[in-house]
Formats: C-alpha cells, sequence, structure tokens
C-alpha cells in the first residue's frame, strides 16, 4: 500500500511515518522542514503545502492508495497572531490537496485530522461533546479546523473524494513542544538541572483535558482508515480528563527535585477552554479501539526525552510556549 503523509516530520507525522513502515506500507512523507534525526519513513519531500503545484507532481507520481494529511499551523496563540497565514495553511493547503487528488484522479482514502478546537467552550452538561455539537471555535486556529473539516464533508458530498474526518483531542508524548505536558515537564528537567529555579509557574490549574499518547492515538489513526466510514467524522480522544494540578502531581511524583507551584495570570490565556473531552463512543463502536499508555508513563517518557534534549549544548535552552510550525 502506498501512504501519503502530509506534515511528515511533525510530532504526530514521525510517529504514524514509523507505523506506517511497520505495517509494511511505501511512505511518501512530504513537509516544508526537515525532519529530526532518526526519521523512520520510507522516503520525504521538501514540500509546503501551499505550494499547489509541487504538491501535485508528487500526488501524480506517487499515487497514493491512502493520504493522511496532517499538515498544518497547529497552534492556537500562533493563529492569533498569524490568522491569515494559519488560513492559508490550514485551509488553503487542504483545497490544494483535494484538487491535486481530483485532477490526477488518484482514488486515495483521504484522513483529515481535524480538532477538537472546533467546538470551542462546551457547557458541562454537554460533556463529553458529541459529534452532532455545534462547532463555535475560540480562535483562527479552530476556524481554520472547522473549515478544513467541512471541505472534506463537501469534496466527499460533490466529487466522491473518500474522506474521513477525525476530531483529534489533546494528544502528546515525547517529541511533543507547546502544550501543557511539555511545557510542564521541560520546566522539570530545567528545575532538576539547576537552569531554573525550583518554583513551577502556570495558568489555570483547573482547566482539564482528555489526554491521549501520541502512540495511541497512532494506532487509533490508522484504525480509522481500515475500519471508518467514509463521508464521517469521528472523534478520537479518551475518557480520562487530567487537571493541570494532577498533571503536575504526577510529573513532581517521577522527579528527585522538589519545587512549588506559583501561579502566573499572565500564563492564563483568554481563549483557554476550561474542559475538553468527546464522547468517543462512535469510534469505539466501529474500531472496538481503547488507550493503553497511562498518563504517568507518557510523562515519565516525555521528562526522559526532555534530559536527553536539554543536556545537548546545541539544543536551544528557550523556553518558549509556542514554536511556528506547518505540521501537526
Amino acid at each position: 500500500m502506498r501512504v501519503l503523509i502530509t506534515g511528515a516530520a511533525g510530532f504526530i507525522g514521525q510517529f504514524l511515518a514509523k507505523h506506517c513502515v511497520e505495517a509494511g506500507c511505501s511512505v511518501l512523507g512530504i513537509d516544508h522542514r526537515e525532519p529530526e534525526a532518526g526519521w523512520t519513513g520510507t522516503h520525504l519531500e521538501r514540500c509546503d503545502v501551499r505550494d499547489a503545484t509541487h504538491l501535485s507532481e508528487l500526488v501524480s507520481a506517487f499515487r497514493p492508495d491512502r493520504v493522511f494529511h496532517l499538515a498544518a499551523q497547529s497552534y492556537p496563540t500562533v493563529s492569533l497572531l498569524e490568522p491569515r497565514e494559519t488560513m492559508d495553511i490550514n485551509v488553503g493547503g487542504t483545497i490544494n490537496l483535494f484538487e491535486c487528488l481530483r485532477a490526477s484522479a488518484t482514488r486515495a482514502l483521504v484522513i483529515v485530522a481535524c480538532s477538537s478546537a472546533e467546538y470551542g467552550p462546551v457547557a458541562i452538561q454537554d460533556m463529553p461533546v458529541r459529534e452532532s455539537h455545534s462547532l463555535s471555535p475560540l480562535h483562527p486556529y479552530g476556524v481554520s479546523k472547522v473549515a478544513q473539516d467541512l471541505l472534506a464533508a463537501q469534496y466527499f458530498t460533490n466529487y466522491g473524494t473518500q474522506s474521513i474526518r477525525v476530531r483529534i483531542f489533546n494528544t502528546t508524548g515525547p517529541g511533543k513542544i507547546g502544550d501543557v505536558c511539555s511545557d510542564l515537564t521541560k520546566r522539570a528537567v530545567q528545575i532538576e538541572m539547576g537552569a531554573r529555579r525550583p518554583s513551577m509557574m502556570v495558568g489555570n490549574l483547573t482547566s482539564r483535558r482528555a489526554i491521549v499518547d501520541v502512540r495511541d492515538f497512532v494506532r487509533a489513526f490508522w484504525l480509522s482508515a481500515e475500519r471508518c466510514k467514509a463521508g464521517e467524522v469521528y472523534n478520537i480522544g479518551t475518557d480520562q480528563t487530567y487537571s493541570v494540578h494532577e498533571i503536575i502531581e504526577t510529573i513532581r511524583a517521577q522527579l528527585s527535585t522538589s519545587f512549588q507551584v506559583e501561579q502566573d495570570p499572565t500564563l492564563v490565556r483568554s481563549c483557554d477552554e476550561p474542559i475538553i473531552a468527546g464522547d468517543i463512543s462512535k469510534f469505539r463502536s466501529c474500531c472496538e479501539w481503547t488507550p493503553e499508555i497511562k498518563l504517568s508513563t507518557t510523562l515519565r517518557d516525555m521528562l526522559e526525552w526532555w534530559r536527553v534534549r536539554l543536556a545537548d549544548p546545541v539544543f536551544p535552552m528557550l523556553d518558549s510556549n509556542v514554536r511556528r510550525s506547518t505540521s501537526a
């Protein structure tokens, strides 16, 4: 099977490429940047999804049987600063992909990585949120993901493009940069190394997230292509939610160095949903999938990943909460 992965050098893309290769697939990854050392896909081409000409050449030559569309500007905070760029990449890039497939008459199954950010704030009584809930995103990133979602639906309706939409809830793991688990594990390791004073600065301690390990998610993403129905949309996440406080205490239990927790109002985002959790019964009913990796294991592996990276003198010791990226 020939598998095309857009955003293949990104966080999820690298894990997915490895999974596809292990499943015996021929993998073509595309990304605007080089992957980290150890990328295990078959082949990676430098290509920005906004470059319709280059993208069309690659699609026509490779003629994939299956496409996992992950390429995106994937940070809500960046989208507030760069709304036009976010829309160009996420929406324009998605149109380019579908038009390339249509022009080349490539009958690939396309799995589109949508987002829980499409829902926006959801009342407690509507949690966990179902796929039928209204979409009211809080930031340009969420708006762009709604557009991706609806574009996939309309290409299925109008052109018969076999597309499956997957609304991804919080996914993390070793190598993730710019989410709450990544930021907290990085700060913890910096405290452990003596590079930061023993105080964990945080924003909202009570916001809750359903968090899935990327290795569990990749299994689910693959299963969506195997078992889900084209034209449909599915939530992928977990039933278990965790507060920022619970995440910190889980990290504390695995650290040899003690630290205090201090709240910093400047770290509280104005567009931060108080709870994000999805009803995954629709996906579970067709794929019989359940997460297997515990949060404590995920955080342990993330701590170890940061220990290796931060001990490397060439790795930038920057305390940024977001990073510009065009891959998931």
